[in-house]
């Protein structure tokens, strides 16, 4: 049986806010059960197996009060510094991309052991800053990923040989990992439940962070490049080094802006998860006087969920889970060594969200190949392809990479307006765009033009957003807070995985025919079935 969460009344008028200081609040009346225009459903129902009742009645309060907060100054500045990790996350996957043949034609390598370094930078980086965001708190994990992508990725303009810049490839990919894993959990657990479908619209962000990459590339790659690998010095190919230069450089300014600039607070619920009630509230005072609102969110409050959600559970003989304490150094390493069996352990608590948590990985792992199998080798396919048609020059395929990036850009906002449609929701968007995606792939096999190779491309870059913005929203929605990073970095992991075949992959394979565009639509197409199963749907309903 589910309890009942005590809630607290709407916001103080600034006249009423003078009278409380002279008049303390009676607890007891405040704490009143949570009703109104605010009281959405949760993702997970009344099911009190899947989330320790205690935390999820004051998880209940957390939400009453942003949700009375609304979505205002702190909620839109957010946006756009969580906004910076989807910017970075799209654009180092291209980037790699992008610098592949000219670097390749200076150091004379096999190219794929690029892609090889990056996706072993990002498997490391989902697992370390995404289960460590649920042991260490979201704020340092917030800001250490794009310092470490900046710092690392300007050093990779240095590599004098091809072993210097895989390495640093695959430490810059490390804070790139780490990016959406915890970026997403940042922003879900400061957004009223009303706002919840901007988590969607974040990822224009994603393919604003493709578009940008291209257009740098485009003139530093274009005029400062060898020709070919029959002679290229390295005075002669400086292009990808001003690249990862320039790139490097604006993913600092990125930093100094999360860090030096926007003053993130650490998440409420990562803190009541800990048992730090108090810091919690502050938190969610600190945020409501700056966006001008007043709230009347106390401790005690809390202390009075907490009471009555375990009253409930004993009446109903629920096992109540455990408080988190403040972690010290030497239990954050043990946490992090030892603990994270019980974050995992928790995303598989009953049948329906085992299932969830199952089916999420296979998605993330069948669409995580098939877009580094198609995706990681877009510029080369299109210069093939293009110079079958013989037009095949690095302008027309960084041209052509322009156009895709542009075309994609609406796909964050279609997908913001689908998610919120009755009889589509989250995953009725993620099924069908994820399955035409592969529809368009294996349609560009057809093309006997450049053109109509482009046009094709062209539709495959628009669903391929909105199927990436929602497979970024819906993936934390269906997670609890508590565990909402290891959630994170457990499905991103299939991803970071299925990365690492691709480049084992063209090690063997001829790139120059339609077989890995056949495997990679057809992948897509399979994903975007098994989306259908998803047993939950967030749409209108609070995360937890």
């Amino acid at each position: 049986m589910a309890a009942t969460a005590p809630s607290y009344p709407a916001p103080l008028g600034r006249e009423d806010s003078a009278k409380s200081k002279q008049e303390p609040s009676d607890v007891e009346a405040n704490v009143l059960p949570v009703t109104g225009i605010h009281d959405l459903d949760d993702v997970f129902g009344e099911d009190d197996s899947i989330v320790d009742p205690v935390y999820k009645a004051k998880l209940k309060l957390l939400g009453e009060a942003f949700q009375e907060i609304g979505m205002g100054k702190y909620q839109w500045y957010l946006f756009m510094v969580t906004g910076f990790g989807w910017f970075s996350d799209n654009a180092w996957q291209i980037i790699t991309g992008l610098i592949l043949t000219p670097t390749v034609n200076e150091f004379n390598y096999e190219g794929p052991y690029l892609k090889l370094g990056q996706s072993i930078g990002f498997l490391i980086g989902c697992i370390v800053f995404g289960i460590g965001c649920d042991i260490w708190g979201r704020r340092w994990c917030f800001n250490a990923t794009l310092f470490i992508t900046g710092v690392f990725a300007i050093a990779g303009g240095s590599s004098s040989n091809a072993l210097a810049l895989c390495a640093w490839t695959t430490v810059w990919s490390i804070g790139v990992g780490g990016n959406l894993p915890v970026d997403s959990a940042v922003f879900l657990e400061f957004a009223p439940a009303s706002h919840q479908y901007l988590l969607t619209i974040l990822s224009v962000w994603w393919s604003i962070g493709q578009l940008v990459s291209s257009l740098v590339a485009w003139p530093l790659i274009a005029n400062f490049s060898c020709a070919s690998a029959d002679d290229c010095p390295r005075e002669s190919n400086q292009g990808w080094r001003y690249f990862l230069y320039a790139f490097g450089g604006l993913i600092l300014i990125f930093f100094v802006l999360r860090y030096f600039v926007f003053h993130l607070y650490e998440s409420p619920r990562y803190l009541v998860g800990r048992g730090r009630d108090a810091e919690a509230v502050e938190v969610v005072r600190k945020v409501a006087k700056f966006n001008g609102k007043e709230i009347r969110l106390t401790t005690d409050m809390l202390k009075a969920a907490e009471s009555a959600a375990r009253k409930e559970a004993e009446a109903g003989d629920v096992v109540l889970g455990d408080i988190d304490a403040k972690p010290g150094v030497a239990d954050t390493l043990r946490l992090m060594f030892f603990g994270t069996g019980r974050h995992v352990k928790a995303l598989f608590a009953t049948k329906k969200l085992a299932l969830s948590t199952t089916l999420l990985i296979w998605i993330w792992t069948l669409i995580g190949l098939a877009y580094a199998l198609y995706n990681n080798y877009i510029p080369f396919f299109l210069a093939t392809r293009g110079a079958d048609f013989g037009d095949g020059s690095i302008y027309i395929t960084y041209r052509n990479q322009v156009i895709l990036s542009v075309v994609g850009i609406p796909g964050a906002f279609l997908a913001g307006w689908m998610v919120e449609l009755r009889y589509l929701g989250r995953n009725g968007t993620l099924a069908i765009s994820t399955i035409l995606t592969g529809v368009f792939l294996l349609a560009s096999t057809t093309a006997r033009s450049s053109n109509a190779l482009l046009g094709w491309n062209c539709g495959y870059s628009l669903t391929n957003n909105v199927m990436w913005a929602v497979l970024y929203a819906v993936s934390p929605e269906l997670f609890p807070a508590k565990h909402r990073g290891t959630g994170n970095a457990i499905v991103a992991l299939g991803d970071r995985v299925s990365n690492l075949f691709a480049p084992v992959i063209a090690l063997y394979a001829d790139l120059t025919t339609s077989v890995p565009i056949w495997v990679a639509g057809a992948l897509f197409v399979v994903a975007g079935l098994l989306a259908v199963l998803l047993p939950f749907e967030p749409r209108g309903k609070a995360s937890i």
